[in-house]
């Protein structure tokens, strides 16, 4: 089988998610039709239920064949699953880390063998947290560790950017031994934290030598798994927190991020219309994540008994940077040069200026890093941030100092 081949644990991912989608379609055209035949107001509450007579009949054998159909094929590939824990080529990683981002939530939620599950990777080959097979792993392993979290639809394999790799480099500079969070993005915020804090916790006590220090380096969504799971640990009193010295965020939307506020007007507007309505359930398909990052929802509390497509004032709790722990906050912007209006409007693509280090406009809510710990690179796009030269020599100056 070739590196990049499709297993049959993927084909059959692959067909519950067409299946599904075939249902949704129906459900979807079977609303407009409803719709449709009711004449309603150009504006008001679009028409839910089954359709009528005949055609509520024939929408419902439509379903019910579909999902019979997918049973069934679901059953015979299920007879050629690929072992649990398998590695996937580089190429698939990257396509299931995107397509988790977008509907990982949903992919967990229905046992889709698509979903990802959380685990720590170090040059793309998933780490055994028992300590003898760990040792036998990382033979060379230091007493500094360096834990990198990605962001939002990426892999850990897309730390390397234009031949450069953050994490190897401060292992070559600096002596960190680098290990690589990979987890499903489109899962909440809290609930990749909590795993985020369980995971790191069996990493310390299973680690070949004592640990000397522990660092994290985070970009966007990844910097808030960190900071969430700064406060699960804190809640179960894990010995990590003890060892967690320095916090590096890299554009991380402390403060949400512009975009998925605009899909949720976006949502409202479709939804206001009866016509377009039934288009409202695509984009109520966008994950748990996603949402999450309208004002950067850290915690359960955020979410928990909430409707999160709902448009709404910025109700979560304030979580203060982590206790005893020195954070860092890089921003990068697109423009020029910063101050002007491009930073709290484009930022660097997805996320402000402001967000990024944390500022808010009720002092009160903002994470108050101290000036010698921020950084704003001007010239960046989001992306850049994880390869610019730029950035690499101001994250090694602060692991240094």
């Amino acid at each position: 089988m070739g590196k990049n081949a499709v297993t049959a644990t993927d084909l059959r991912g692959l067909s519950k998610l067409g299946f599904s989608a075939a249902v949704g379609a129906a459900d979807l055209v079977e609303q407009m039709h409803k719709t449709i035949s009711r004449k309603p107001l150009p504006l008001g509450p679009a028409v839910d239920g089954a359709a009528d007579g005949v055609a509520g009949v024939v929408y419902k054998g439509v379903r019910g064949g579909i999902r019979l159909a997918g049973q069934g094929v679901d059953a015979l590939l299920g007879l050629f699953d690929s072992p649990q824990g398998a590695e996937g080529s580089g190429g698939r990683d990257v396509a299931l880390a995107a397509l988790n981002g977008v509907m990982g939530d949903r992919l967990a939620a229905s046992g889709n063998p698509l979903a990802l599950a959380m685990r720590l990777r170090s040059q793309g080959v998933t780490l055994d947290l028992d300590p003898a097979t760990l040792a036998a792993a990382l033979p060379h392993a230091s007493g500094r560790i360096l834990v990198l979290a990605h962001g939002l639809c990426m892999s850990d394999l897309q730390w390397r950017r234009k031949g450069h790799d953050h994490g190897a480099s401060l292992g070559e500079d600096l002596g960190f031994t680098p290990i690589y969070l990979f987890y499903n993005s489109g899962l909440h915020i809290s609930e990749n934290g909590r795993a985020f804090a369980n995971l790191i916790e069996k990493l310390i006590r299973a680690w070949p030598r004592p640990v000397d220090e522990l660092a994290i380096l985070a970009h966007s969504m990844g910097g808030l798994i960190a900071r969430s799971a700064c406060v699960y640990g804190d809640r179960a009193d894990h010995a990590w927190r003890k060892t967690l010295r320095k916090l590096v965020f890299l554009g991380t939307p402390h403060h949400g991020a512009p975009l998925e506020r605009i899909g949720s007007w976006v949502d409202a507007a479709v939804g206001a219309v009866p016509y377009t309505a039934a288009f409202n359930r695509i984009g109520r398909t966008r994950s748990a994540g996603i949402t999450d990052l309208r004002y950067g929802a850290l915690i359960d509390e955020d979410w928990r008994g909430r409707d999160r497509f709902a448009r709404g004032a910025d109700v979560r709790a304030f979580v203060p940077a982590p206790a005893n722990v020195a954070c860092y906050a890089i921003a990068g912007t697109m423009a020029k040069q910063e101050g002007g209006l491009s930073d709290e409007t484009i930022g660097d693509g997805l996320v402000t200026v402001s967000s990024a280090l944390g500022d808010h406009r009720d002092p009160r809510r903002s994470l108050a890093l101290p000036e010698a710990r921020r950084r704003i690179v001007c010239g960046l796009g989001h992306l850049d941030l994880m390869s610019s030269p730029e950035v690499y020599e101001t994250i090694e100056a602060w692991l240094k100092a």
